[in-house]
């Protein structure tokens, strides 16, 4: 059975890290057997702040940009949340594209790959992780976190992780393989 593994560019600010970061998870997940990957790009999906007159958990859309990205997070059984941190927590574009839904995000498992500072983005994973339980994502256990990652990029944009990193991502990407299949059952259509 093939994971439907959904990687989620969590920021949009110009210059930034997070495309490279993405690329390479892109690159890492669609070299892993039974995996097929859409990427999110925050920027490119261009969703303006809430502006549904319902609640999400009523699922009564009106918006085309909703019903769509409704359906896009509705077809994935796995997420990657590719997180800054920003001033010890995460982007707001992240968190407006999560509060959108409810319901398309209920027992599906969650990795994050974090970057930043000398906390490698911790702090916004932190802040992050109450989030994705309210609205019923269940976070794995593995986690990338990387530290000073504008050292890690070169001129032409190329993310070049080290070796803790990589062994990170292909534990991650097992761990939620193997959730999405576990999780599967309990998803109610």
């Amino acid at each position: 059975m093939s994971t439907k593994l959904m990687i989620i560019v969590g920021t949009v600010r110009p210059g930034r890290i997070g495309i490279s970061i993405a690329d390479w998870v892109r690159a890492h997940a669609e070299a892993t057997d039974g995996i097929d990957v859409d990427v999110v790009d925050l920027l490119e999906l261009n969703l303006p702040f809430m502006d549904e007159p319902a609640h999400p958990m009523r699922r009564e859309y009106t918006q085309p940009h909703t019903i769509a990205w409704s359906e896009r997070v509705d077809a994935a059984d796995a997420i990657i949340l590719i997180s800054p941190e920003y001033n010890h927590s995460y982007s707001p574009v992240l968190k407006n594209a999560i509060d959108y839904l409810a319901h398309e995000w209920r027992k599906k498992p969650v990795g994050f790959v974090s970057y930043g500072g000398v906390s490698a983005g911790t702090r916004g994973v932190a802040a992050l992780k109450p989030v994705v339980a309210v609205v019923g994502m269940v976070p794995v256990g593995s986690a990338v976190e990387i530290n000073y990652p504008s050292k890690l990029v070169d001129d032409e944009g190329s993310f070049t992780p080290d070796e803790r990193a990589e062994a990170s991502l292909t534990a991650q990407l097992k761990e939620l393989a193997a959730m999405s299949d576990a999780l599967t059952p309990l998803r109610v259509p």
